[in-house]
């Protein structure tokens, strides 16, 4: 087998994902662009597990199949996330999000008549 093309489709993945989460706004279409950052590092992980036989056998298996419980781990925190902040802010604007606690009283648990 050759490794070129799981490795170029693995490295063209990887770019869309970097670019999905650099330039956009949403927060659910963010966490997809992660998503496929992750599905190109299981891709790498499985072509070079069938291209370079290890001491382990089906290590890189193995290893793809952790990266998957971690993706499901942090889709599911990162959407309570996203519904959260839909519920607080009615968007899901990445821009709109206030990092420091004295940007907003919402993080403290402050409504706006409560200043």
């Amino acid at each position: 087998m050759r490794p070129v093309i799981p490795y170029v489709t693995a490295a063209l993945l990887f770019g869309l994902g970097v670019y999905g989460v650099l330039r956009r706004r949403n927060a659910v279409l963010v966490l997809m662009a992660v998503e496929l950052m992750l599905n190109a590092v299981n891709l790498i992980l499985v072509t070079a597990d069938a291209t370079v036989r290890a001491a382990l056998p089906h290590s890189g298996q193995v290893f793809a199949l952790f990266v998957i419980v971690l993706a499901a781990a942090e889709i599911g925190v990162g959407l309570a996330i996203v519904l959260q902040l839909y519920r607080l802010r009615a968007s899901v604007t990445v821009d709109d999000v206030p990092l420091t606690e004295a940007a907003t009283g919402v993080a403290a648990g402050r409504g706006e008549g409560d200043r």
